[in-house]
């Protein structure tokens, strides 16, 4: 490709960091333009609602790169620069101050945004929600104060930072309007094992949902529609994302759930690719489009999409996997199991060892392991087979997983 090309990424975090760095290593040597709302260079987000958090790491040890890899690689990093307008006629982005950016190739990978909680007292001092740097910084700030949260959301963002509160010693209450934590992800069954371990460690863990927060200026109370009530210090609102589709919407980009994309990650418009949280792509192994909202996709999605700018010809096609750290239980899970028949556990769940595995069919969807590791490639492996399995081996922990994934795979 000429050097004398522009290849724009719009989203300085995960996905944009890696795909400019996947550019270089590619071998490009035109211009590279990368653009990011924050005034931060691009860092990772799962220390925010953990060991960052918590004040166990650094702030150096979020940023995906170091502060000089950036002018070292050639890469244009431009912070605190949004982006407010996309002319895909044109091949042009406008910038907040007007400027007006032409580009050859264009990666969106501008994630996505909290959901707000549309209630009374919304809008009071001590209702936070976690996204960025500076909210964990703030939210961080209220856990040195100690005192008493109520977190709305027992999803990954609140279930992890209500674990980390009660790590650092307040009073936690999670509020989940599904009768377990993670239970759109994960089911009942296992839904119920991290309600367990919320409650070992002190959690309350109440089902409801918010009518109102209650307070004068600040937040001191969480009312719920049936009238209970919650006192608290402050307020952690973790109920989801929404993709930052806007500015592919406006310029005429396919948008269903995210900007629409094809297996190589490029959109409705050619030249323009999309990435990370806020990609809703085809995947050649479900047949079908899905988005996913984790750190491994950003990180993955990011360099492929990159390759495909410069013409390569490679479906993006790595299963799902994320991962939690709540208190002393680390887990994994691969896979994506929108439906399925049973889970099947294999190991100790009581002792908070163990494998589940949803199976649809016989077939293996996905596994999480929890406090058992080195698994995943195995666990992939029998996903990817597509072939049922022998329930009782799956079972049985005293059958090398190893050996039960190449039996169906070979």
């Amino acid at each position: 490709m000429s050097d004398n090309q522009i290849f724009a990424i719009v989203g300085a975090a995960l996905t944009g960091a890696k795909a400019a760095e996947t550019l270089r290593t590619e071998g490009f040597e035109g211009r590279i333009v990368l653009l990011g709302a924050e005034h931060e260079r691009p860092y990772e987000r799962p220390p925010l609602s953990k060991d960052y958090l918590r004040g166990e790491s650094p702030r150096e040890k979020a940023y995906v790169h170091p502060e000089a890899f950036y002018a070292d690689h050639d890469i244009e990093l431009r912070t605190a620069t949004p982006v407010t307008e996309l002319d895909a006629t044109a091949s042009e982005l406008v910038l907040e101050d007007g400027e007006r950016l032409g580009y050859d190739r264009l990666l969106l990978g501008t994630g996505a945004e909290p959901r707000r909680l549309p209630v009374t007292g919304a809008e009071l001092e001590g209702v936070l929600y976690l996204r960025e740097l500076d909210d964990s910084d703030a939210i961080a700030e209220r856990l040195r104060g100690g005192g008493k949260v109520v977190v709305i959301g027992a999803g990954w963002i609140g279930a992890e930072v209500g674990a980390s509160a009660r790590d650092k010693g307040l009073e936690v209450t999670i509020v989940e309007r599904g009768s377990v934590p993670l239970e759109r992800v994960l089911g009942p069954e296992v839904g119920a094992i991290y309600a367990d371990i919320h409650s070992d460690h002190g959690v309350e863990l109440v089902t409801g949902t918010v009518e109102a927060f209650e307070g004068y200026r600040a937040v001191e109370r969480v009312r719920l529609n049936d009238g209970r009530t919650f006192e608290c210090d402050f307020v952690v609102v973790g109920v989801g994302v929404t993709p930052r589709t806007g500015l592919a919407e406006t310029a005429g980009i396919e948008i269903d759930n995210g900007i629409v994309a094809s297996e190589r990650l490029e959109t409705s418009v050619p030249g323009i690719f999309a990435a990370g949280d806020v990609a809703n792509a085809a995947h050649p192994f479900y047949g079908r489009r899905i988005r996913v909202e984790h750190w491994a996709n950003a990180l993955n999605q990011g360099p492929a999409a990159a390759r495909n700018m410069l013409g390569k010809e490679e479906p993006y096609q790595r299963l799902p996997y994320f991962f939690s750290d709540q208190y002393d239980i680390g887990m994994e899970y691969s896979g994506y199991a929108t439906s399925w028949d049973e889970v099947i556990f294999r190991g100790d769940p009581a002792g908070r060892e163990f494998i589940a595995f949803w199976l649809d069919g016989g077939r293996v969807v996905a596994g999480m392991n929890v406090n058992v590791w080195e698994v995943t490639d195995h666990i992939e492996a029998l996903i990817r087979s597509g072939e049922q399995v022998d329930v009782a081996r799956l079972r049985n922990p005293d059958l090398p997983l190893e050996e039960l994934a190449s039996r169906v795979t070979g």
